[in-house]
């Protein structure tokens, strides 16, 4: 018989986010190049990032910098003297058996700990503190012929191995897989901001979700490569532990892998202890002294973060707070708001447009916006056609996805499908004749009760295509069924 849900099933999720310090040039301990990527396998390594005998790593220092620059921005403590320590693991993806990373215990001192993330969650504000931020080396890429638990072989390319990795670990204070796509949007906005990642990179974002209900046993799901996944991989990982409580079974600790093309979680190993990594300091390392004088330089180069830009978008542009955080949810949508209010001097008329359709639009059509065709000029030139009144609101909504799709100009769309709004009274007079000769049920219903007009106004608009100028048909079809009414004699059509 299955067993009742206890009343503490409450959801425990804490993130280790790992980001690819995409704007270096060189890896983290060696000089290969970090463009790797649509690169013969095996072709970007070197005797250090392979872990050949005899060879020393060198620390590359414009790393430790983008690493301080995220730690100011996460509010974080940056620690005076940090560490490297030996994380020793035997799988293929690290060719020396260990991984050079850091460690926040038995000595270890990460480069900064403490701070916290700020976002919006249902229109509430919701702070999830970070544990910790540590430097290191990313493993290996391991290539599956299908899913990970059917391929018959794993190949290895070796290229990513040494890359510059930053992770960034939570405190677990994120209750559902809503609250985790959240943070990470607001995390990848920030390093939008500071420049230190590109996230259309593939790989250069990766998440590790630890996910436990109460009082059970913690379950690590590795590598979710999106947003999107992270959502589905805990939604699906909630259900899952949640099902086995109901049947009284043991939630196992260990790790899983998440199946996008099947939406499954599936078991890789029985979870690791920290004792079974074996830390211990890398002797071929010193430890890494960072000033006072060191830190304050690299705050004088931060750049604008959003929250301090979503400040500012509602001081100068005096957009409503939800306004300015949607915008500023991504440099790159920031960025376009910003230039098309260049073009268009009405910001929340702007930012209306881009928090609706432009967005559904980009939705539907499954395209980033940086990957689609419109631009900030032509947003800017489709609100101003509506605002001449050449073209109504519905008719904008209709050329939007062509624009994004195509790049085409907002004018040459309109003129090529003659889409311009009817504004003749003769014109309009014409089409609400034949509305009428077609509902002689509906203007009968119209002449008995004022709010039957708006079926008429409905269909009036349908058989134009929405080209009619709204207020103008109204008062035409008003005074149609005024002069009907006058005559006494309308009979209606069956």
């Amino acid at each position: 018989m299955l067993k009742l849900m206890s009343e503490k099933s409450e959801i425990i999720i804490g993130l280790e986010t790992h980001v690819q310090l995409t704007n270096l040039k060189t890896k983290l301990f060696c000089d290969c190049s970090t463009d790797y990527r649509g690169k013969r396998p095996n072709t970007h390594t070197c005797p250090v990032c392979l872990g050949l005998p005899g060879t020393l790593p060198v620390l590359n220092g414009k790393a430790v910098e983008d690493a301080v620059m995220v730690a100011l921005a996460l509010n974080s403590k940056i620690q005076e003297r940090t560490l490297f320590f030996r994380k020793n693991y035997f799988y293929p993806d690290m060719a020396k058996n260990y991984q050079i990373s850091q460690y926040d215990k038995a000595g270890g001192v990460p480069i900064a700990i403490g701070g916290f993330v700020t976002m919006q969650v249902n229109h509430h504000e919701k702070i999830v503190r970070i544990r910790r931020l540590q430097l290191e080396e990313d493993p290996a890429k391991l290539v599956h012929l299908g899913p990970i638990d059917l391929s018959p072989y794993t190949l290895i390319d070796y290229n990513r191995a040494g890359i510059s990795l930053l992770e960034i670990v939570t405190e677990p204070d994120i209750a559902t897989a809503q609250e985790a796509r959240l943070y990470l949007q607001k995390l990848q906005s920030i390093l939008e901001h500071l420049g230190v990642s590109n996230s259309r990179l593939e790989g250069s974002m990766r998440c590790d979700a630890n996910i436990s209900m109460a009082g059970r046993n913690r379950v690590e799901v590795k590598n979710i490569s999106s947003f999107k996944e992270v959502e589905r991989a805990l939604n699906f990982e909630i259900i899952r532990q949640k099902n086995l409580v109901l049947k009284d079974l043991e939630v196992k600790m260990e790790t899983r892998h998440w199946d996008e093309t099947r939406r499954v979680t599936i078991s890789l190993r029985t979870k690791e202890s920290e004792e079974d990594y074996r830390y211990f300091p890398e002797p071929n390392l010193p430890p890494v002294i960072l000033s006072e004088d060191y830190i304050d330089n690299i705050k004088k180069m931060m750049p604008e973060l959003p929250d301090s830009r979503k400040k500012r978008l509602i001081r100068q542009y005096r957009l409503p707070p939800y306004n300015a955080a949607v915008i500023t949810s991504s440099k790159y949508f920031a960025d376009f708001f910003e230039e098309a209010i260049k073009f268009h001097r009405d910001p929340k008329k702007v930012s209306n447009w881009m928090m609706t359709d432009l967005l559904k639009t980009l939705h539907d059509q499954n395209v980033e916006l940086e990957d689609s065709k419109i631009t900030p000029k032509k947003l800017a030139e489709m609100i101003h056609l509506i605002d001449e009144g050449i073209i109504s609101g519905k008719i904008a909504k209709k050329i939007l996805p062509r624009i994004v799709e195509t790049g085409q100009s907002p004018k040459e769309i309109v003129k090529r499908y003659e889409l311009t709004r009817i504004t003749s009274r003769e014109k309009i007079k014409d089409l609400v004749e034949e509305v009428f000769s077609k509902n002689g049920k509906a203007v009968q219903d119209a002449l008995q009760d004022d709010s039957a007009v708006n079926y008429l106004i409905g269909q009036l608009m349908k058989l134009s295509s929405g080209r009619v100028d709204p207020l103008i048909a109204n008062l035409i079809i008003r005074e149609s069924l005024k002069e009907a009414k006058n005559k006494g004699n309308f009979e209606s059509s069956r």
